[in-house]
C-alpha cells in the first residue's frame, strides 16, 4: 500500500488472490450448513473469498467485524488470521444467543488471547467510545473501553434500516490507512402498506445509503466489486 497512490489501493486490494485456496474453510462450511437449517442468510462464498483476499493483502493488525451472526464470516477471518501476526480481532453481535455461538467458535481457533466477542449494539459502543474520550480528556477517570480507538480493517454487516448509520460509525474508527468493507444492499421493490413499518424502514434505509455514498465520496475512495451473489463495497480515505 505504501508503494502506490491512494486511488490505486482499493482496486489492488480487491482483485482475486490466486495464491490462496478457493475452497471454503472446513469450519465455515459446517456453519454454512447450520445457517441453511436455521433459515438464515449469509454473504456468498464469492463475496467472502474476495473479502478474505482483500484483508489478507492488507495485513491489518487491528480488525473489527460488526454483525457476527453465528460466525460464518468470522470463521473465514479466523482461518485467515490463525497463525498470522494480528494484534486484535473484535466481533460485535447484538444477539446474546449468537454471542454464545461466537465464543465457541473463538475457542475452536484458540483465539481468546487476540480476539474478543462483544455482545452489544454497535451504536451504543460507539457512544461509549466517545464518552471514554471525554472522560480521559477531562481527567475524571477511565472506564474499561471495549473498542479500539482505531482499526485497520472494519467489516460491517447490518440490516438496511441501520446500514448507513453503522457505516458512519465505522468510518470514524478507521485508521489513516484503514479500509471499511460491506456489501451493496438490494433495492427495495414494490409498494409498502401504510402500516408496514419494515417496508418503510427499508425504503428509508436505502435512501440513507444513497445519501451516505454521495456524501462520503468527497472524503473517501469507494470501490464496488460485483461478484456472484453480491457486490463488495470498500471505503478508503483520500
Amino acid at each position: 500500500m505504501s508503494e502506490m497512490s491512494r486511488d490505486q489501493v482499493l482496486p489492488s486490494l480487491l482483485s482475486a488472490d490466486h495464491d490462496r485456496s478457493r475452497d471454503e474453510p472446513e469450519i465455515a462450511a459446517n456453519i454454512a450448513t447450520q445457517l441453511e437449517h436455521m433459515g438464515l442468510s449469509t454473504w456468498s462464498i464469492s463475496v467472502l473469498r474476495r473479502l478474505r483476499d482483500g484483508i489478507g493483502r492488507q495485513e491489518p493488525k487491528c480488525v473489527l467485524e460488526v454483525g457476527g451472526g453465528i460466525g460464518h464470516r468470522s470463521a473465514w477471518l479466523f482461518d485467515l488470521f490463525n497463525g498470522d501476526s494480528i494484534d486484535r480481532f473484535d466481533i460485535i453481535e447484538q444477539g446474546a444467543k449468537f454471542g454464545v455461538i461466537l465464543h465457541r467458535l473463538q475457542s475452536r481457533y484458540d483465539a481468546a488471547p487476540w480476539s474478543s466477542i462483544i455482545v452489544s449494539d454497535f451504536s451504543t459502543l460507539c457512544a461509549e467510545e466517545k464518552a471514554w474520550k471525554l472522560t480521559t480528556a477531562s481527567g475524571i477517570g477511565t472506564d474499561e473501553r471495549r473498542l479500539s480507538e482505531r482499526y485497520d480493517a472494519i467489516v460491517i454487516d447490518a440490516p438496511l434500516s441501520r446500514l448507513s448509520d453503522e457505516l458512519g460509525h465505522g468510518i470514524e474508527l478507521l485508521s489513516n490507512n484503514g479500509v471499511l468493507y460491506t456489501t451493496e444492499p438490494e433495492i427495495p421493490v414494490g409498494d409498502y402498506e401504510e402500516l408496514d413499518d419494515e417496508g418503510k424502514a427499508n425504503v428509508d434505509g436505502f435512501n440513507a445509503w444513497i445519501e451516505f455514498i454521495q456524501k462520503i465520496q468527497t472524503t473517501h475512495h469507494i470501490a464496488f466489486v460485483p461478484l456472484f451473489g453480491g457486490t463488495i463495497v470498500a471505503f478508503f480515505k483520500r
